[in-house]
């Protein structure tokens, strides 16, 4: 394996499906439906034992007819007794890459595991990378590349994704669709016969378009070489890993599913932390750092201010805090000052930053900027946004509308959270310090004004304080990492 295989497979000149079908409910039909619809712009091929045209492509009865020197990755939905032959003949074509989607290996006992290792040998000695078998395929965003047999296809974006498991590879693009914060390449190794996640880490760490690793391990053979991987991976960008396996019983659960052996949790967890990795409890915890790696600065220190409309969010999320590195700063008094002459006098006069509902059109962003520009504030938590838009639904929905001023009413309310979410976006931008915004409208109305601007712009809007909090201190877990290292 090399950087050349990896580049060939994540951004090849031409791709055969191996396999293809034309029954719209098979691999071979969806892999090749999805390479086709999602702006592919290299050769496309595929092969079919009837040589019937599938989704416009006239498909080749063999290999052996498949232009030399055109292809870089072969995409294999072949039952796993015919694949070492396709190997043979991949070779001889040229193509350098292959991602077998077959299953019947190594999660399928004995008999399984000794094709598995004859499937190894074959491609070692032809030349040839292979991933997987057993796996669910491959996105390459920058080649606009959808080479796998499930949905979605992310948006495109910084976020390099490894996992062993398909499902949750699909799981973590599920959520950059619709976050908007997107992928630049992600991949299931399956059994990781050949190429595992360490290699794919390798290949994340030194790839342009990714900025942030994301990771779903089961289990790891060789404890070393991830570790050797992981850290050098961590020294160039942040790493968010989730592990399966974690207790009996899912080490039970991940031995089924792909073979793997769980490792001793609390070894891999100091494992994690002596790397640099940041270790996520849940699919939604990972993701959520992620995203806010790959669209936040990192923080220059711990402490925290929070600003809020509304004094609940604010408690909970002081709450919150205090179970973190972070700190709630005191606010100093000049800041204190500022604010004065900005809020009104039921303004709380302390950290979070309760406006009393007490906000004209500009405070908002006046705040922020404030917030913004003070050496005594790291990074600032927003709440609250997004109530105007809100209230601007139900009334765009409502009978009255658009009389009675209601038309100009819900405008100015939209057009006024999404100047919030702009205004937080820009202070990031300017003072290179984390704004995280965080609105339960996320989940329950992604349209909302704010919501939609905190995509806009370029931002992850979480779907609640605790969970920014959680992804802030994890960002500063990094920092401080890395500034060890430094």
């Amino acid at each position: 394996m090399s950087v050349e295989h990896f580049e060939r497979l994540f951004n090849p000149k031409g791709v055969v499906v191996v396999g293809a079908s034309t029954h719209p409910g098979k691999f071979g039909f969806v892999a090749l439906h999805n390479i086709l619809a999602n702006g592919y712009k290299g050769r496309v091929f595929a092969t079919n034992r009837d040589g019937a045209e599938v989704l416009g492509v006239q498909t080749l009865t063999s290999l052996d007819d498949l232009p030399a020197g055109e292809v870089d990755l072969a995409f294999v939905c072949t039952p796993a007794a015919t694949n070492l032959e396709v190997l043979s003949q991949l070779a001889d074509r040229g193509v350098a890459t292959a991602f077998i989607a077959s299953a019947g290996y190594g999660e399928a006992g004995e008999e399984g595991r000794a094709a598995q290792a004859a499937l190894v040998a074959a491609a070692n000695e032809l030349g040839i990378m292979v991933v997987g078998p057993n796996g669910q395929g491959l996105v390459s965003t920058p080649a606009n590349l959808c080479a796998q047999i499930v949905a979605p296809y992310p948006p495109a974006g910084r976020i390099g994704i490894v996992s062993q498991s398909g499902n949750l590879v699909s799981s973590f693009m599920n959520y950059a669709v619709a976050s908007g914060v997107g992928v630049s390449r992600a991949i299931s190794v399956g059994n990781a016969a050949a190429v595992g996640v360490s290699d794919v880490l390798e290949y994340l760490a030194t790839d342009p378009h990714t900025s942030v690793g994301l990771v779903y391990v089961e289990g790891i053979e060789d404890g070393r070489r991830f570790f050797t991987a992981l850290r050098a991976a961590c020294e160039r960008m942040p790493v968010v890993l989730v592990k399966g396996g974690a207790t009996d019983s899912g080490s039970r659960a991940a031995a089924s599913h792909t073979g793997s052996l769980a490792t001793d949790d609390r070894v891999f967890d100091g494992m994690c932390r002596q790397a640099g990795a940041v270790r996520a409890a849940t699919i939604e915890e990972a993701f959520d750092t992620a995203a806010c790696f790959a669209t936040q600065p990192l923080p220059a220190g711990p402490k925290v201010a929070v600003m809020t409309t509304v004094g609940g969010w604010g408690v909970m999320t002081a709450d919150a805090l205090s179970a973190t590195q972070l700190e709630l700063v005191s606010l100093p008094g000049d800041l204190r000052e500022g604010l004065d002459e900005l809020l009104p006098p039921r303004w709380s006069r302390n950290n979070p930053i309760d406006l009393a509902g007490g906000e004209t059109k500009d405070t908002i962003p006046e705040v922020l900027d404030m917030l913004a520009r003070h050496p005594a504030i790291d990074g600032v938590i927003v709440l609250g946004v997004g109530i105007q838009a809100n209230q601007g639904r139900m009334e765009r929905q409502g009978p009255f509308y658009p009389e009675w001023g209601l038309e100009r009413i819900v405008a100015f309310h939209d057009r006024q959270d999404r100047r919030y979410a702009e205004s937080a976006a820009r202070c990031s931008s300017e003072t290179a310090k984390p704004f995280l915004v965080a609105t339960e409208l996320a989940v329950a109305d992604p349209d909302n004004a704010a919501v939609a601007g905190v995509r806009e712009f370029g931002q992850y809007c979480f779907a609640s304080s605790q969970r920014a909090v959680r992804s802030l201190a994890h960002l500063w877990a990094y920092a401080r990492w890395r500034q060890r290292r430094m």
